[in-house]
């Protein structure tokens, strides 16, 4: 049996791109992590006008932090680790950090890699998971995931290093395809184009199809992040995928891609082990 960390920028990031391989893990007998940058509010420590980077806070007093744990039980994740740092936003504009504490895009890359190396060293990690060099999407906060998860990993000692990713082609044409219907106005292809991975250099592909209902549970656990629909506002991702009828979610969201820096690409496998 193996342990295995994932770590990533936000709650709710783990359930996204990971979430069906970290099920399938945990029922295999794996012990698995999660480790997180910040806990995905933009304010304070203390909560004081905090708000969710995703534009909603969570509300009855619970945290996203709260959310990830309710996601972590999904999953059958034995830890969850926050690394302490604020969350860096995803628009233009880098704010001053909070008084009591700094934005994660801010964060010196070696203190940072060292808080994460004492977790794998701490759980004598077996494998860590971290993202692509574009931080999938090119959110600032991912990018930082994959340079802190690169620097981290061999210090700690751990034997290997996979990068969560998506093949760049398809994410292409389906941004392609939301510009030609209108669906979605600003979005710019360009940034499509730089984002994920080309699917001929990604290493593993995951089939988590068995493991979408795990996938699903721990999605609709962020529920801070789910916007349904309303007058004059369209739905989030989120409530959409969390509604979408198992069969229909497993198709869509039943594979999951990695790239293992230094193995040659080639025929993806099905397994990280």
């Amino acid at each position: 049996m193996a342990t295995i960390v994932s770590f990533h920028a936000h709650p709710d990031d783990e359930a996204l791109l990971t979430g069906g391989t970290l099920a399938m893990l945990s029922t295999q007998g794996h012990r698995v992590v999660i480790v997180v940058a910040s806990d995905g509010i933009m304010g304070p420590a203390d909560g004081g006008n905090a708000q969710a980077d995703g534009g909603n806070a969570p509300a009855g007093g619970r945290s996203r932090l709260d959310e990830l744990r309710d996601s972590a039980t999904a999953l059958g994740v034995a830890r969850v680790v926050r690394l302490g740092y604020a969350d860096s936003g995803h628009g233009p504009v880098l704010y001053p950090d909070p008084s009591d504490w700094v934005r994660f895009a801010r964060a010196g890359l070696d203190e940072a890699a060292a808080r994460l190396a004492a977790v794998l060293r701490d759980e004598q990690a077996d494998v860590l998971l971290s993202y692509d060099p574009a931080g999938g999407y090119g959110h600032r906060d991912h990018v930082r995931v994959h340079q802190v998860g690169s620097r981290a990993a061999e210090p700690a000692g751990t034997a290997r290093l996979l990068e969560a990713t998506l093949p760049r082609e398809p994410v292409v044409w389906f941004a392609t395809a939301l510009r030609l219907l209108r669906l979605v106005v600003r979005y710019d292809t360009r940034a499509a184009r730089a984002s994920f991975t080309p699917r001929s250099a990604i290493t593993h592909r995951i089939d988590v199809r068995e493991f979408a209902g795990a996938k699903r549970a721990a999605l609709a656990a962020h529920r801070s992040q789910t916007r349904p629909m309303s007058a004059g506002r369209a739905p989030n991702a989120f409530w959409i995928l969390t509604r979408l009828p198992l069969p229909l979610f497993r198709l869509l969201l039943g594979r999951e891609w990695f790239t293992e820096p230094g193995a040659a690409p080639g025929p993806r496998k099905t397994r990280v082990r």
